[in-house]
């Protein structure tokens, strides 16, 4: 088999796998959400219609990069992704995750944010935010050049940042649970940890729900650290419908002033 065919062949497996991937855990928390939520998502079949055909279009681009690093990973030995547990302390493993989800969460903010300038949220980033309100099927409705953005993140990390295979598989599900959960418009976690001490630091659908609504603020992955920092943290949101948005690009005054184009 030539190398390119392999390369193909991998990138391929890795679309199918992100695919289904998406399927399941999509599809497993809209189902939670019509147990728990029953009513939630009425109306919204055209919706979801579209956040499942942009989705599994984004699967693509992301299956793309991954395919390529696996495949360098099994055959070329690149990145630094190690399968010999011994091979770094076992106080690394944690250690790992948590390095890996702090630079994601840095990326996705900034990129995030740059996506808001309204240029770019005409551009591509308004594909996201046609879903009104989001639903669990959202977690990767992207137009192509945002899936583009997010499909770098971790095939650039592998090569910097040594990890174990099984910790980086803690990353994959931690990035798709809270991709997911995020947008499901109703909240999972308890209301100690999401109200608490952890919940000031953690994002949970209560946050990111506010960035859904308000546009220009909230703009976190994982941690509200950055937009705490840069002052773009503006609390939390409530799953009251809000008729008096409409699609498109926000107002001007929504965008964070710095990032303006």
């Amino acid at each position: 088999m030539s190398v390119l065919l392999a390369i193909l062949l991998s990138a391929l497996a890795m679309t199918v796998i992100v695919g289904v991937r998406y399927l399941l855990s999509s599809g497993g928390f809209a189902l939670a959400t019509r147990i728990r939520q029953p009513g939630l998502y009425v109306g919204l079949d055209r919706q979801i219609g579209r956040e499942i055909f942009w989705s599994l279009a984004s699967a693509a681009i992301y299956g793309v990069p991954a395919g390529i690093v696996a495949w360098g990973w099994q055959n070329r030995g690149w990145t630094r992704i190690y399968t010999d547990v011994h091979a770094w302390p076992l106080w690394y493993l944690p250690v790992s995750v948590l390095l890996y989800l702090i630079a994601h969460d840095s990326w996705f903010y900034w990129t995030h944010r740059w996506m808001h300038v309204p240029r770019w949220f005409r551009l591509a980033h308004a594909v996201h935010h046609a879903s009104r309100p989001p639903t669990a099927w959202a977690a990767m409705s992207f137009h192509p050049i945002e899936a583009l953005t997010g499909a770098v993140v971790i095939p650039a990390l592998v090569f910097l940042i040594p990890i174990h295979l099984a910790a980086l598989a803690v990353v994959l599900t931690i990035m798709t649970v809270m991709g997911v959960t995020n947008h499901m418009g109703w909240e999972m976690f308890p209301r100690f940890m999401v109200r608490g001490p952890l919940g000031s630091w953690l994002i949970t659908a209560s946050h990111h729900q506010r960035h859904h609504q308000r546009y220009g603020c909230n703009y976190g992955l994982y941690f509200r650290f950055w937009d705490r920092l840069c002052g773009t943290d503006d609390g939390l949101g409530s799953f009251t419908p809000d008729r008096t948005e409409s699609a498109g690009s926000p107002p001007p005054s929504r965008v964070a002033p710095s990032l303006r184009n």
